[in-house]
């Protein structure tokens, strides 16, 4: 660990803050307190005479001296004669007052800062550069020591002044280019090496240019994202990548003429890079970027600043698409692809157009019926082919083996989940009912059986079935929560109910407020009945279609305070909402909707505690 002592400035500074001086006259006099400035430092100490002449030219000495707090990073006399020579000037009057300006303020934070309250990482100065009117970065790292943008070191810290705190350092930070934060940050080592890895790059030379085609925007990979790209094309090291691969990748990584910050960035933007290949920005609670192979990166760190340009850093190295790129993949559509058994979902796949969504990144959960089930749904629905069914209705069929998310068998438990299916009454996903009461069966009609198939961007769970768009009945009979209700809906040879709620047109859609078997139970006792062969079938038919609203797909988003609502059976019940919306009958009996917004092709379900009466 480096120390930092305190050298006799300090001292002076402390001796000079410590003195005062006084004048009296005949009344006693006033007390005059000398002030101990930033600027009163720099002009009392022969080894800063560069740093106050700089300050005069550029009129900071008055912002220095006034009583806003600033944390300065001072160079002495040495580092500015360092500076000057590096950079080919004879003397500071031949620095241009502008730049001179811009440098010093990069040496200026606003507050106090101590040194033990900096800590490694990215913090911004008081200058600003060609590229943005934003602050340009400062890196610390205080790994040993403190050393500013890679090439400025603290040797005395904390001189405490009137209006702040003086860290004396050993060179002048000048403005940074995009290359000053890739060699000072190591987290950037590796890609410092990619970058000057063959004699015939230009990279280095190109990025710290000020003028056409800066101002750059560089999408910099960290040392892990190297590590893991290695690793994903099985390679030892960056030797293993020919030096045109490897220019190719690396402009890949850089947009010229632009300065596009964080703030700048938008869904589905489009990035055209200095590789001429393109990439795609996606928002979210982190901002990831697609890439040409569909990888995926995610941004870790955002608006570096630089005097030509600005950095973001990447967890993941992107790949363009090259022919000399071989990248090894395991996606759903892979999964598909590679099985001879699921030809006809590969087929459908194709026909919709749906294989470039289980080709990406996105995480899906995917139902996966093979050839025989295939087979057997186009038998039940009168199809000889796939290609006789409408695109349309394919494609809605598919979406209805989706979730979104990877979903691992074990964390599937009995209820309604929504598919990424859309078809019908309602703009909202048509539900899927899951029941994993032995194994895993979903909408009383296909099983599982073959669970928790990995694959890079999901999970795939074989099914025996096909998974038909449902209508309500297939809910009632899926979910044996309903159970009596069925059996009420069937009790009579007359009854047309099932007939009905299976229709796609006119009654259709339709609102189906359904008893559970609970509901049932508790009926049977409030009216001194045994069975449901006990209830005559006028009044059955009568209660059933009560429970039925035509002509309309209500989810629990339309229903409001008091609404009166008409029923199939000609009746009306009253909706209130609280913190449970109940539904009063003509009987003044309630009924708590317990279940809500399931969603069928032709209507929804919501399910009742209480079996709702019509009026006698």
């Amino acid at each position: 660990m480096k120390t930092i002592k305190f050298t006799k400035l300090a001292v002076l500074a402390f001796l000079a803050f410590s003195l005062f001086s006084c004048s009296d006259d005949d009344d006693g006099g006033d007390v005059i307190m000398p002030t101990n400035t930033i600027a009163d430092f720099v002009a009392e100490n022969d080894d800063y005479s560069s740093l106050q002449a700089a300050l005069e030219v550029t009129g900071l000495d008055a912002t220095l001296d006034g009583s806003a707090d600033y944390t300065v990073f001072a160079p002495n006399n040495a580092a500015f004669n360092s500076f000057l020579s590096a950079n080919g000037f004879g003397s500071l009057d031949e620095v241009p007052t502008d730049v001179l300006t811009e440098i010093l303020l990069n040496h200026v934070q606003e507050g106090e800062i101590t040194s033990g309250a900096l800590s490694t990482g990215y913090i911004e100065s008081m200058a600003t550069g060609m590229a943005s009117d934003l602050p340009l970065s400062l890196y610390i790292n205080t790994d040993e020591g403190v050393m500013i943008n890679g090439v400025s070191s603290v040797t005395t810290a904390d001189v405490e002044v009137d209006n702040g705190v003086i860290h004396a350092v050993d060179a002048v930070i000048g403005l940074p280019d995009v290359t000053t934060f890739a060699t000072a940050d190591p987290d950037f080592d590796i890609l410092v090496q990619a970058l000057t890895a063959d004699e015939s790059f230009t990279f280095v030379e190109t990025l710290m240019m000020t003028d056409d085609p800066a101002p750059f925007t560089v999408f910099a990979p960290t040392n892990t994202a190297f590590a893991n790209v290695l690793e994903e094309l099985e390679l030892a090291g960056l030797g293993d990548i020919p030096a045109d691969l490897l220019s190719s990748i690396l402009t890949y990584h850089v947009v010229a003429g632009a300065n596009v910050r964080a703030g700048d960035l938008s869904e589905d933007m489009m990035v055209e890079t200095l590789e001429t290949g393109g990439f795609t920005i996606n928002l979210g609670d982190n901002v990831t970027i697609t890439d040409e192979n569909g990888r995926t990166a995610t941004i870790i760190a955002t608006d570096i600043q630089a005097n030509n340009g600005v950095i973001h850093a990447l967890d993941t190295v992107l790949l363009p698409e090259n022919d000399a790129i071989e990248i090894e993949t395991n996606t759903i559509a892979d999964f598909v692809a590679g099985n001879e058994n699921y030809s006809s979902l590969l087929a459908a796949l194709e026909e919709t157009g749906l294989t470039s969504t289980f080709t990406g990144t996105d995480e899906y959960t995917v139902f996966a019926p093979d050839n025989d089930a295939f087979e057997a749904f186009l038998n039940e629905n009168g199809f000889d082919s796939l290609e006789e069914v409408p695109v349309d209705l394919l494609a809605q069929v598919l979406l209805n083996h989706v979730q979104a998310g990877a979903i691992m068998s074990g964390d599937l438990s009995t209820g309604y989940i929504p598919s990424l299916a859309v078809w019908g009454t309602s703009e909202e996903p048509l539900s899927m009912y899951i029941n994993t009461n032995d194994g895993v069966m979903i909408n009383g009609m296909s099983s599982v059986t073959a669970a928790n198939i990995e694959a890079d961007n999901g999970v795939i769970h074989a099914v025996d079935a096909v998974i038909g768009l449902p209508d309500v009945t297939t809910f009632a009979t899926a979910d044996p929560m309903f159970d009596v209700l069925v059996q009420a809906l069937t009790r009579e040879d007359s009854f047309t109910f099932v007939e009905t709620l299976m229709m796609t047109e006119d009654p259709a859609p339709f609102t189906v407020f359904a008893p559970t078997n609970d509901a049932f139970v508790a009926l049977l006792d409030e009216l001194g009945a045994e069975s449901l062969a006990d209830i005559d079938a006028a009044t059955l038919e009568a209660v059933l279609s009560y429970h039925v609203v035509a002509g309309a797909n209500v989810r629990s988003g339309n229903l409001s305070d008091e609404m009166m609502v008409e029923t199939l059976q000609g009746g009306e019940f009253t909706v209130n909402l609280g913190d449970n919306v109940v539904i009063t009958d003509e009987r003044g009996r309630t009924s708590t909707v317990i279940a809500a917004d399931v969603q069928a092709t032709n209507g929804v379900i919501h399910a009742l505690d209480t079996v709702l009466l019509p009026a006698e």
